[in-house]
């Protein structure tokens, strides 16, 4: 996303024109004669800064930069959700903010520089910032970051924007911007006026759904949702809620409760979970008394479904670190739940990162690993076994066009889910009996994720 030129060049408080440096074409900066105040941190706008840079420039995932960042791992944590707020909302509206700030800039600066205007015109448009402390966090930033040339140039712009930027808003598609232009494209196939949907969803940030346990007491806040799902509003402390420390719930989206539920496992039965963390589909069968085996290939990630699990008192199941393509069960098994790794576009709501990181060569070698794990399930189940296959992706190869492609292959025959199973979510039901959600589902209701499941049986 380029920032075009502005002709008009900024002028000092007399009126007189600032000179331009030769190098950069933006104003210089104005040598003060005493030495400047030093710059108090600011952890909040600092980590919120590596996570847009790390998105924009090396297509870094949020949560990738949030683990790495000493600084992030060091912060008191309201500092560090305040700075996710922050990226994920400079993130979610990054084609509009870039629009906007188009005009007030004769020529793009450097990528980091531009960074931090985003930052600051997202405060000042979308989080209702204060436009002092909007500007006066901006400058800051650039001078702690070694941008110091740059100071007066952001002062100039983000006032501008302070004043002006609504009404430029007033005139944007901003739908139409924030999602880049072959991922809309992309989203034609779900039918005519879908994709804007999606997008009107993936502008609010997504509120917290948590899936109860059958035995656990009703939860007095919170709406509870068509499917069961308790919704409360985005921001909710978890560990402040009733009945986290008991492990009487866990937090998973309401779209992505389905897949599970979709397998339908019985007391008794062996069912897998075959790329499991962080654990809510796991914590869904195991709910059912059925054996579960819980597969994940990441040391990291499987320690953190094994301290879920502990909290849920859930220690029947079985935590197995392996991959799943090449792992193979003791006996065969009656049912599999494959949430296979997947382009995540379906989870832009708290993931914004997911709408600009991904590139349409990034889906060959995703599908090819689906289509790996897909024969690996087959492998597994005994004649007559389930397969349930997922995807938090909205994007047809994944989804669609994989169910198809399965269908027949690997001894695998395709079982249509029925209109009496979706009875509380039947817009999310296909034809062909897949089940298809999306952020545009439910928009009084705070909308969901995107998820495709395709359901299976294995032949005699």
């Amino acid at each position: 996303m380029n920032i075009p030129s502005n002709t008009s060049q900024p002028r000092s408080r007399n009126g007189s024109k600032k000179t331009a440096s030769a190098k950069t074409g933006q104003p210089r900066a104005r040598r003060s004669r005493t030495p400047a105040a030093p710059v108090v941190p600011d952890p909040t706008r600092e980590i919120a800064y590596d996570i847009v840079r790390g998105v924009i420039e090396n297509r870094r995932m949020l949560e990738t930069t949030l683990g790495r960042s000493q600084e992030a791992r060091e912060a008191e944590p309201r500092d560090r959700a305040a700075a996710h707020r922050l990226g994920a909302a400079t993130l979610r509206h990054l084609g509009t903010l870039s629009t906007v700030l188009e005009p007030f800039l004769r020529k793009q600066p450097p990528e980091p520089v531009r960074v931090a205007l985003l930052i600051g015109a997202c405060q000042l448009l979308f989080l209702e910032t204060p436009p002092h402390a909007a500007v006066g966090t901006t400058v800051n930033l650039l001078r702690r970051r070694d941008l110091a040339p740059f100071a007066g140039l952001a002062n100039a712009v983000l006032r501008k924007v302070a004043t002006q930027g609504v009404t430029l808003l007033e005139g944007l598609d901003q739908e139409r911007l924030n999602i880049p232009g072959w991922m809309w494209s992309s989203w034609k196939y779900l039918g005519p006026g879908v994709a804007r949907k999606i997008a009107r969803g993936l502008a609010q940030e997504a509120p917290l759904d948590l899936t109860l346990k059958s035995d656990a007491p009703p939860m007095e806040e919170g709406i509870v949702l068509p499917t069961g799902s308790v919704r409360f509003p985005a921001g909710t402390r978890v560990p402040d809620l009733p009945g986290f420390e008991e492990g009487t719930f866990w937090v998973q989206d309401a779209a992505a409760a389905l897949p599970a539920r979709l397998l339908a496992a019985k007391p008794g039965e062996h069912v897998a979970d075959l790329c499991a963390a962080p654990g809510g589909k796991t914590a869904q069968l195991a709910c059912t008394g059925a054996q579960v085996t819980a597969l994940e290939r990441d040391p990291a990630r499987l320690e953190r479904l094994k301290e879920n699990l502990t909290r849920l008192k859930l220690d029947t199941v079985r935590t197995v670190c392996a991959d799943a393509a090449a792992w193979q069960p003791e006996a065969p098994l009656d049912a599999i739940l494959l949430d296979a790794p997947c382009s995540a576009t379906g989870t832009a709501r708290r993931h914004p990162d997911a709408l600009w990181i991904k590139r349409p060569r990034d889906f060959a070698a995703l599908i090819e690993a689906q289509t790996g794990l897909l024969a690996a399930a087959a492998r597994m189940l005994k004649p007559g076994g389930r397969l349930v296959y997922a995807v938090c992706s909205l994007q047809q190869e994944e989804g669609p066009d994989q169910a198809r492609k399965i269908a027949g292959q690997f001894g695998l025959k395709a079982d249509p889910i029925r209109p009496e199973e979706m009875q509380d979510l039947p817009e999310a039901l296909t034809p062909e009996g897949w089940v298809r959600t999306h952020p545009g589902l439910w928009p009084d209701l705070g909308g969901m994720d995107g998820f495709f499941a395709a359901r299976f049986i294995k032949e005699s």
